[in-house]
């Protein structure tokens, strides 16, 4: 919280993964940072960049611009880029208000 970074807990991956296509799935994408982690683990893994898919709802500009800068090759869709995340989505999808 206090450095804003991701920290990965757990990753368990099939043993064949870097053969394989990846779909990144990550809701509402603000600072980017803990997809850049999450796809540093995925390049760990033997994924390269250009075959990870990264499927977000919604994007700022600062984060889709992050991880480009960090990973050109990767692939993003979104559905929305704007400059403020929209974090009421989450809490009505939740049901965290």
């Amino acid at each position: 919280e206090e450095t804003q970074r991701a920290k990965v807990y757990y990753a368990k991956f099939p043993p064949d993964i870097y053969r394989r296509k990846v779909l990144l799935m990550y809701p509402i994408l603000s600072t980017g940072n803990t997809v850049i982690e999450a796809v540093k683990v995925l390049v760990e893994h033997g994924v390269q960049p250009s075959v990870i898919i990264l499927l977000s709802l919604f994007s700022t500009p600062h984060g889709a611009k992050s991880i480009i800068q960090e990973f050109p090759e990767i692939t993003i869709l979104t559905t929305e880029v704007h400059p403020v995340a929209p974090t009421h989505f989450g809490q009505k999808y939740f049901g965290t208000d």
